[in-house]
């Protein structure tokens, strides 16, 4: 484990999985600048981990995040500091993007506003059915303009405007079948569930789900015949990978591939 029960970012590995929690639960695990830095602490030394093949995003206490800290901002109306905040919580985001290992969100409680961004920005997310989800920035007179960018390629544009203009909660349900997360179950099952997941993904090779990883979110943002361009010349080098030709071998021979990380 890498930081104490009093740490605001609390790091754990367990057989390739690395779990990061956040850990203000009185505070719902709002996002101060504080805990933002000491998250990208911990991704930043993740992606140079080889022995780590899945992130694990979770919550200390009764939420998974409930945004920013309110307070904080409150209590320091600089428009300096106020733009350091969310230019960092914009790093946070787009670091999970860039890791090259998988990211999960293990959501429970309440994600709102910059804490929704945060399942939106994870590669899969798996939630409670007592979840709920939303964007409520609207009832406070401060629109939800940074976690739209992450919702919004997340989802349907007319259900990512729903929840920016309404401000209202969805339902784990709700979420699942608008695809915000992956699935909602049983709040008994969700440890199992997310554990599952991350065991069934670190069967796979760490090197080319790193390749596949960084090409979906490369072609994702391109027009359709440019991804393709781009989408072919990646396959075609994956193909001279290591363990593209060991994958292929154990397929033909039947056997379990032995990959190289």
């Amino acid at each position: 484990m890498v930081g104490d029960a009093g740490s605001l970012v609390v790091r754990h590995d367990d057989n390739g999985v690395s779990t990061l929690t956040l850990n203000r639960p009185r505070a719902r695990n709002a996002l101060s600048l504080s805990m933002i830095d000491a998250f990208l602490e911990h991704v930043e030394a993740i992606a140079e981990d080889v022995s780590i093949r899945v992130v694990v995003l979770a919550g200390a206490g009764p939420a998974f995040c409930a945004g920013h800290d309110l307070k904080e901002l409150k209590d320091n109306p600089d428009p300096k500091a106020t733009q350091t905040l969310f230019s960092r919580c914009s790093d946070m985001m787009m670091h999970l993007v860039r890791l090259p290992q998988p990211v999960i969100a293990k959501v429970h409680g309440v994600a709102t506003a910059a804490g929704c961004q945060l399942v939106a920005a994870a590669d899969l997310a798996v939630a409670g059915k007592s979840a709920t989800f939303a964007t409520p920035g609207v009832n406070i007179g401060l629109f939800c303009t940074t976690p739209s960018v992450a919702v919004s390629r997340t989802i349907s544009r007319k259900k990512a405007m729903e929840m920016l203009l309404t401000g209202e909660p969805v339902t784990a349900a709700a979420a699942e079948a608008m695809g915000l997360i992956n699935s909602a179950v049983p709040d008994s099952d969700l440890d199992d569930t997310a554990n599952a997941l991350a065991k069934l993904i670190t069967s796979k090779s760490a090197h080319i789900l790193s390749i596949g990883k960084k090409a979906f979110y490369e072609q994702i943002e391109k027009p359709m015949a440019d991804s393709y361009v781009y989408a072919s010349a990646v396959m075609a080098q994956n193909m001279l990978e290591d363990d593209c030709t060991e994958g292929i071998a154990a397929f033909v021979e039947k056997r379990a591939p032995k990959w190289s990380l």
